[in-house]
């Protein structure tokens, strides 16, 4: 579930699809270390590697956190890498 929305206005956090390291994937926000925005879904779905532990998301962020850490929220994982 998210916790953040998007404000129109303003391009301060984007929904974007991204590649994310995640060895259990039981968190819904991610800190920015972990994450690597990708060019599109395309990209994000081929990149994906379930041995390296990467797999295919849509996320909001980046996010500042109330101890300063820029973080990803999950929007959803993407295709059959992304289900477990």
């Amino acid at each position: 579930m998210t916790r953040i929305g998007l404000d129109p206005e303003t391009r301060v956090v984007n929904e974007v699809f991204a590649l994310i390291y995640a060895p259990g994937r039981t968190r819904d926000r991610f800190p920015e270390n972990c994450v690597t925005v990708m060019e599109s879904e395309a990209a994000a779905l081929e990149g994906a590697d379930s041995e390296k532990n990467l797999y295919p998301a849509r996320v909001i962020g980046p996010s500042r956190s109330s101890e300063g850490f820029r973080l990803y929220y999950l929007v959803g994982w993407l295709g059959n890498e992304g289900r477990k």
